[in-house]
């Protein structure tokens, strides 16, 4: 019974590492540079109710970082990626509630990707550091909104066995 559960939970995550990816990949530009859009960030909160999708979140945002169109190659999979982790491990294990997850995707992404950005391509960080943000909140709020009315549909959290704060509050 274990080895079917954790199969089940590698092929979960490999799927949501896919779907971050495809995300990424329909946001073609949008998704990189100084004004990211990056619609698969939304799946970053899923981490606040299955702390397991940090794999998938996490390897999805590497395996589009590859894949990137993004000017920073090699130093995006590695700073672009470890800011993903670095939200989806405080979506998952340090806030108490939906909204502090909401919090962490967008503060990290515009700090490292906002330094990310000065350090390569030398434009001021606080505007790196806006842009990247202001995108990153658009996207979360989007998410967030969108996961609070999904949430109310009982098949949904079955669906993706959530595990916990099944009883989510704003």
């Amino acid at each position: 019974m274990r080895d079917q559960n954790l199969t089940k939970k590698i092929v979960v995550n490999a799927l949501l590492a896919a779907i971050y990816f495809v995300l990424c990949l329909l946001c073609g530009e949008f998704a990189y540079g100084p004004i990211q859009f990056r619609l698969s960030e939304m799946l970053v909160l899923l981490c606040f109710f299955r702390p397991d999708f940090i794999y998938g979140v996490t390897i999805g945002t590497f395996l589009a970082n590859i894949m990137s169109l993004s000017l920073l190659g090699p130093w995006d999979m590695i700073f672009g990626t470890l800011a993903t982790l670095i939200a989806a491990v405080g979506a998952a294990y340090l806030s108490p509630r939906l909204l502090a997850a909401a919090v962490w995707p967008v503060l990290v992404n515009a700090v490292v990707i906002g330094l990310e950005l000065w350090i390569i391509t030398e434009t001021p960080f606080w505007l790196n550091f806006l842009t990247v943000g202001g995108g990153e909140l658009a996207v979360i709020a989007v998410g967030y909104v969108l996961l609070l009315l999904l949430i109310r549909r009982k098949g949904f959290s079955e669906a993706l066995a959530f595990s916990r704060h099944v009883d989510v509050k704003w």
